[in-house]
């Protein structure tokens, strides 16, 4: 949450002349509204459903860069479906994050004692987010272009 897939992803689409995509914007625009409500409706196993099939469906439909959730990879099904792809892990630590995005409560999973909250969902997924990962760039105290230009280094890919 907050690490710049979003703001990378579109800027490495930019830079190989491909198409971005991101599943969370795939998931508000089938749903017509946005993640935390889903949330808040329907409850996290609702919302990790349709994160399934949205990145189901992206794999299969999309040939650029994409953009997953945080918690995509909590799925056995999804972290198989991403085991044979270029899979970039952006790190960053709670002290960014908190720079980055106050860690607020628009965030669902962050609603209480966000700082908290971050610290344990990553020390959580951390470990799914390197199994499936073939680079790890860290984000702290980058700019977006200079974590764009680490991914295209460290996947060994040009612009275009």
């Amino acid at each position: 949450m907050g690490v710049g897939k979003s703001t990378v992803g579109e800027l490495l689409a930019e830079w190989l002349g491909s198409p971005y995509r991101d599943t969370d914007a795939d998931i508000v625009a089938s749903e017509g509204r946005p993640i935390a409500d889903i949330f808040v409706d329907e409850g996290e196993p609702r919302f990790r459903e349709l994160e399934r099939q949205a990145v189901r469906a992206a794999v299969a439909e999309h040939p650029g860069v994409l953009a997953l959730g945080g918690g995509a990879i909590l799925d056995e099904s999804t972290r198989a479906l991403l085991a044979s792809l270029p899979v970039v892990y952006l790190s960053m630590d709670v002290e960014e994050a908190v720079k980055r995005t106050g860690l607020n409560t628009a965030r669902p999973l962050l609603a209480v004692n966000p700082r908290r909250q971050w610290r344990e969902l990553m020390e959580a997924r951390r470990h799914l987010y390197t199994e499936v990962a073939r680079v790890v760039v860290p984000t702290d105290d980058r700019t977006p272009e200079e974590v764009a230009r680490a991914v295209l280094d460290a996947l060994e890919l040009k612009k275009a």
